[in-house]
């Protein structure tokens, strides 16, 4: 039997369950005696079409614009919907136009081929551009300038005099701050009168993807589409369309939670490493290893014959079909912010240290606190390969003799930045080396192994030469200079960097290899900066992408101060830093971003619309915006919190954190349709529209970027920390590394050295 084609359908047709879910359970406040039919030529998955039907609308499908056009009445609304998108425009002529404008028709047409008297240009695709409302049609639910996120846009350029919607290089979080960009390009328009086409309302991409390709946020598609349906039959009541995203928040802000509601967030948070394909498996190799290409910048069809066709190893995700990984060969980071018009994300292809010793230490945390043994494996595995196989951890890094002796490289790639550029395991932050150790802390003692005992001990110590005489290290180091200049330089120097963020983890790590070794260089140069830090708060402190992370970063490294030296000075410390930061807590658990003092930020908000996306920034324009971020705040907040509460007992520290695990918990990623995301933590929420939504101009890490070690990591360290009702402090007591000391520590830091060093070179003054 021959397929029937044009045959109108007055109903969309029935779908799966998981379908339904993700895009249904809309309301129309239409009523439905009064409707007329909405004429739709589009596939029958379209998801306007669904929405609408959902909603119920009377619609009536047809395959082909032409049937669409030819059953109309007189007067009718019809939708031209893009099925061929992203790689064809929707097949339109000058018969169809006229057709169309002697039976006074009111057309929506998508990603034409043809316009008439209108010349388009070749599609081009988008980077870092959105889309902004460019005049009052939408008033007053949309503003003029306000932006809004299409996904994978690829659009028509074309001359429009007065269009509605725009797309072009913005900054701002809800509103174009600077206006509209230079070069912008009309996707929402209404033909000319004088091309005699009729009324015809113009979008120069496809709109109609809203679901899939997870544009945001909802309320403006909901204003948007407000619009359109009531353009398209004037005078009828406003239609508000509602939807449940494919992407969403599993519980709403105030839904009741489960009984074991963390334990829940916690598998399901383990699990994401294994369903996205981020624990890498042998068939994956030969991809990982293909060499760095030059990044690509705009790259509107990227060819997937290129390595890697976004830049810095990133490409298209792994292929769900391939089998587990078991962490031998490590973790991959995670997701990149860029969403795809088919609502998938590409991912970043490289192994770094710190998201692999703070992945092998939630693994194995986790797998204790539910009793996985699978986890636990995994735990040790990626543990093994990181310390003992992994170029981070390998040459250079395992010759005594060199000056990078210990330190463990940031990631395992050649040319990390493309051809000429240094390898990336030839660089040292010292923050990352830090939450790497302090991961494989927590994974050596769930384990109860002590077979990275004396590779952790070499990096504590090798970390502590390259930290000068008042506690601080350079925020990066590099081969180069260290081998020219030698370690001793850095040892004997008298530096300062009042960021936090990149000082104070390692002085957790300070102060935790003081307890298990009774070394005094490791209390002393720990205490000497924190001192000098809290006198410099606030006015001399750098920022980086927001001052609450420096906040949370400051408040783990007190909370063990605390543990070293409780004193009433040392608790004073820590409650001033939880009290600036917790100002800021939402009644729902969030933490608030909040930009600090202006001129001491290293990643301020962009400056102007040629700046967005050019450098890592915050994910707020203003302290006006209600955006929490859980890749440099609220997941390092989480562990502070929970090591504060733990080290003090005080129920202050503890109500806070159990607010933000509610939050966390509530605000971890659902979706059937997309189930490499599913447990995951985006990097940014608006808990005020309760939504995946802020300003995405950070260049590397944007608001849709999962990571797997920093968010990922901690957040389920934290609860499985707080399932086995114990600390990373306290949980690591029995470390036996202390063994290792005596051996290492003449090697790395010899005796005529620390004769050198004066016990107490400053005291705890403020900043100079």
């Amino acid at each position: 039997m021959k397929p029937k084609k044009n045959r109108p359908e007055t109903h969309a047709p029935r779908r799966s369950a998981a379908s339904l879910i993700a895009t249904l359970m809309l309301v129309s406040f239409l009523p439905a005696a009064s409707a007329t039919p909405l004429i739709f030529s589009c596939a029958a998955g379209n998801d306007l079409l669904r929405v609408a039907s959902d909603n119920g609308l009377d619609v009536k499908r047809f395959d082909a614009p032409l049937a669409a056009v030819e059953a109309a009445v007189d007067g009718d609304g019809v939708l031209l919907l893009a099925d061929a998108y992203p790689a064809h425009t929707t097949v339109l002529d000058a018969a169809l136009f006229q057709k169309a404008a002697g039976k006074h028709l009111r057309l929506y047409v998508e990603y034409p081929s043809f316009l008439p008297g209108m010349e388009l240009g070749a599609p081009r695709g988008t980077q870092w551009e959105r889309a902004v409302i460019a005049s009052d049609a939408f008033a007053p639910t949309l503003a003029k300038l306000r932006i809004l996120a299409i996904h994978g846009c690829r659009f028509l350029p074309v001359r429009a005099t007065t269009p509605h919607i725009v797309i072009g290089r913005v900054a701002g979080f809800d509103t174009a701050v600077y206006g509209l960009a230079q070069e912008s390009y009309p996707i929402l328009f209404d033909l000319p009168p004088q091309t005699g086409a009729g009324d015809v309302l113009v979008a120069t991409t496809k709109l109609s993807d809203f679901v899939t390709g997870r544009y945001a946020p909802t309320d403006a598609w909901q204003g948007i589409w407000s619009y359109v349906f009531t353009w398209l039959r004037p005078g009828r009541e406003l239609v508000a369309l509602k939807w449940t995203a494919s992407v969403r928040p599993s519980f709403g802000a105030g839904a009741a939670l489960p009984a074991d509601i963390e334990a829940q967030a916690l598998r399901r948070g383990i699990d994401w490493y294994f369903n996205s394909r981020m624990v890498i498996h042998p068939s994956m190799m030969a991809k990982y290893d293909r060499p760095c290409n030059e990044p690509v910048a705009a790259v509107a069809n990227p060819d997937l014959k290129q390595d890697w066709p976004f830049g810095h190893r990133t490409a298209r995700m792994p292929d769900l079909s391939t089998q587990v990984g078991d962490g031998s060969l490590g973790v991959l980071e995670g997701f990149d912010a860029k969403i795809f018009h088919d609502g998938t994300q590409p991912v970043r292809w490289w192994n770094r240290n710190d998201c692999n010793g703070e992945i092998a230490g939630a693994m194995a945390v986790a797998g204790a606190a539910l009793q996985n043994p699978p986890y636990l494996k995994v735990a040790g595995n990626i543990g093994d390969w990181l310390y003992f196989k992994s170029r981070m951890s390998l040459g250079d890094h395992a010759n005594p003799q060199h000056p990078a002796y210990g330190l463990i490289g940031w990631n395992d790639t050649p040319n990390y930045c493309g051809p000429g550029s240094m390898d990336g395991y030839a660089v040292y932050y010292g923050d990352d080396n830090a939450r790497s150790m302090l991961g494989m802390m927590l994974a050596a003692a769930t384990l109860k192994t002590d077979r990275f005992d004396e590779r952790l001990m070499q990096c504590l110590l090798a970390n502590l030469r390259l930290s000068g005489r008042l506690g601080f290290q350079p925020d990066r180091v590099d081969q180069g200079p260290l081998q020219n200049a030698g370690w001793q330089s850095f040892f004997n120097s008298s530096n300062t960097s009042y960021s936090p963020h990149m000082q104070a983890t390692l002085w957790n790590c300070y102060l935790w290899g003081y307890r298990q070794t009774g070394f005094e260089l490791f209390r002393q140069r720990a205490k000497t900066a924190l001192g000098m830090m809290m006198a410099a708060y606030p006015d001399h402190w750098v920022w980086m992408n927001g001052i609450q992370q420096e906040r949370a970063k400051m408040l783990l490294a007190l909370a063990w101060l605390v543990r070293v030296e409780d004193t009433p000075e040392h608790r004073t410390w820590l409650r001033r830093m939880a009290d600036a930061l917790l100002a800021s807590q939402d009644a729902c658990g969030a933490i608030r971003e909040e930009i600090g003092k202006a001129g001491k930020g290293g990643c301020p908000p962009p400056a102007s619309n040629e700046a967005y996306g050019t450098t890592e920034a915050p994910l707020i324009q203003s302290n006006a915006d209600a955006a929490s971020d859980l890749l440099y705040t609220c997941n390092f907040a989480f562990i502070a919190l929970h090591e504060a509460a733990a080290a003090t007992a005080d129920p202050f520290y503890r109500t806070a954190e159990d607010k933000l695990a509610a939050y966390l918990c509530r605000i971890q990623i659902r979706s059937e349709s997309h189930p490499e995301l599913d447990g995951g933590w985006f990097r940014a929420f608006d808990f005020k529209r309760w939504e995946y939504w802020a300003s995405s101009t950070d260049m590397g890490w944007g608001a849709w970027s999962i990571e797997s070690g920093w968010t990922q990591s901690w957040i389920t360290s934290v609860l499985a920390l707080r399932q086995m009702k114990t600390s990373l402090w306290d949980l690591t007591k029995d470390s036996k590394i202390k063994s290792h000391f005596e051996k290492l520590r003449p090697t790395i830091l010899s005796d005529e050295t620390l004769d050198k060093v004066l016990v107490n070179p400053v005291g705890a003054g403020g900043a100079k």
